[in-house]
């Protein structure tokens, strides 16, 4: 596969802001494979995430997500993370070794103990009472400039994104295996009104398949 040529396909658009969803799922919805999404990707896919980070202005994640990677993304710009608990290691190496501390978003009824560390090793925002006010923070990314948006997950994060309204575009990586058993799909949260997606492009790598979905418009719909 030529990445070189696929990533020109995946330029945002002019429309500001805009929030790209990047995620993988088995051929059944699952996203990981005993607790290991990446059980279900290879070397291709992991290089498009890290070039998608190099288009986006900010690579958004929840705690769960920030667990599993334990690590700074070095192709982002910038980091922002949406944690309404703050379990984060924040003595590991995503925070220690971060280049500029990631942009923390929480609510009010954060822990007070975990807020006083996180103060230490972020930029801590405050939206929402109990937990993060999606809408809010995605316009305060937008305010500072990070208009182009690449949220990598966790499903449930993704969920209120997608309810918020705001999944402009998805880009899936369907794995060829089955997996079965109860992982989460890409998304798990509430049930929202059900939003059209029309198929951009589908681009076959052996029996992997890159899928590239955007928000249909009024008219398509």
């Amino acid at each position: 596969m030529d990445m070189d040529a696929m990533l020109e396909e995946y330029s945002y658009p002019a429309t500001t802001p805009w929030l790209r969803a990047n995620m993988i799922s088995s051929l059944d919805g699952a996203i990981r494979y005993k607790g290991d999404t990446g059980a279900l990707g290879y070397a291709a896919d992991w290089e498009l995430m890290r070039r998608f980070r190099t288009l986006a202005d900010v690579v958004v994640m929840g705690a769960t997500t920030i667990r599993e990677y334990g690590e700074y993304p070095a192709s982002a710009a910038e980091l922002a993370i949406v944690s309404r608990s703050l379990d984060l290691d924040f003595d590991g190496p995503l925070f220690a070794d971060a280049p500029v501390p990631p942009l923390l978003y929480t609510c009010a009824s954060a822990p007070a103990d975990r807020l006083r560390k996180a103060r230490t090793r972020a930029r801590v925002l405050m939206h929402g009472e109990h937990h993060a006010d999606i809408p809010a923070l995605l316009a305060d990314l937008a305010d500072r400039g990070l208009v182009r948006q690449l949220c990598e997950g966790g499903p449930t994060l993704l969920a209120e994104i997608a309810a918020a309204g705001r999944v402009d575009e998805l880009c899936l990586t369907l794995s060829p295996v089955l997996v079965a058993g109860d992982a989460p799909r890409i998304m798990n949260g509430r049930i929202i009104d059900m939003q059209r997606m029309t198929l951009r492009h589908a681009v076959q790598d052996g029996d992997y398949l890159f899928l590239r979905y955007l928000r249909s418009s009024p008219a398509e719909t």
